[in-house]
């Protein structure tokens, strides 16, 4: 006796890629609001002009580091300690030191905090450590941002390291 006949069924392919990102929502949108402008004589609706663009500059070093601080809280990093570095050092002009329980939460909590960065228009950003998660260093440019597994912030103390003032050489 013969198998039973199979039909196939064409179906559409299943997209992997999560919810659109930034620039195709902002995209969209923009298609919208032309769609809307062109209509707008037809549907007897007033077009809605647009907002004058903000300023994509780079944030202040202070606006960088509210902005750290504030990302550091809602990622639940704990013993977060700010150093300035104004005047000690020509490399930034705050250094934010930070622990996370584990290694995963050490990768969350950076991971989380170059988005944000990249997403205040900050560019340039790096980050070193990212594999093993037992110290992730992340440079914003004015802002130098570590955050350690407690038992490797005691090893190395960088506080007790920037505590003094140190002249600058000329």
């Amino acid at each position: 006796m013969p198998p039973p006949r199979v039909e196939s069924i064409k179906r559409k392919p299943i997209s992997f890629t999560g919810r659109r990102g930034a620039a195709e929502s902002r995209t969209s949108r923009r298609n919208q609001h032309e769609r809307l402008e062109a209509l707008s004589p037809t549907l007897n609706v007033a077009a809605r002009k647009r907002p004058a663009p903000v300023s994509r500059g780079r944030p202040s070093p202070d606006e960088t580091l509210a902005l750290i601080l504030a990302r550091l809280d809602d990622s639940k990093a704990a013993d977060t300690t700010t150093i300035d570095l104004k005047g000690k050092s020509t490399l930034a002009d705050h250094m934010v030191i930070a622990s996370g329980g584990s290694n995963r939460h050490v990768a969350a909590i950076s991971e989380r905090l170059i988005e944000a960065l990249d997403d205040a228009g900050i560019s340039g950003i790096r980050a070193e450590g990212v594999p093993h998660c037992d110290w992730v260093v992340i440079d914003a440019g004015d802002v130098i941002v570590h955050v350690f597994r407690p038992e490797v912030r005691a090893f190395y103390n960088l506080e007790k390291m920037w505590a003094r003032a140190r002249p600058i050489a000329d």
